[in-house]
């Protein structure tokens, strides 16, 4: 079942907050209300994640706005998977994951996203920047 973190839809919010501010201090936008909406009910029933079945069209809509700025692939052109690793030192994702992200939809891509990220080890994290200042400030 595909779902939407917390805090993408925090984002999301964000995002929204920026392009479209109240004139009122008071008044949301309809894309924003949408995306609040749901907000609460994931904070009021104590969610991390939320069904993508059954999301509000609106909030859906919104969402995926908000997700079309982002950057599509965690790729950083130097895959390690293509050398016969399982998870790729270049940006942390699986075999698989790197085989299928075209055909993955923008919940699933967020949802690696998000494990690569909280792992933090893929050299797309400053590892590979780490390692070359390393290499420069070590004599031979």
């Amino acid at each position: 079942m595909s779902s939407i973190h917390i805090t993408d839809i925090e984002s999301a919010i964000n995002y929204w907050r920026n392009k479209e501010s109240s004139v009122d201090g008071i008044t949301l936008s309809p894309s924003l209300r949408s995306l609040a909406h749901v907000y609460a009910l994931m904070v009021h029933f104590h969610e991390e994640e939320v069904a993508t079945s059954g999301f509000p069209s609106l909030a859906m809509k919104a969402w995926l706005e908000w997700y079309e700025h982002l950057s599509d692939t965690p790729c950083i052109a130097i895959c390690s998977t293509s050398q016969g690793d399982e998870i790729c030192k270049g940006c942390g994702r699986t075999f698989e994951e790197v085989q299928d992200w075209t055909k993955m939809t923008p919940p699933q891509k967020r949802k690696t996203w998000r494990r690569i990220t909280m792992e933090n080890t893929a050299w797309r994290f400053n590892r590979y920047s780490e390692r070359a200042v390393l290499k420069e400030t070590t004599p031979n």
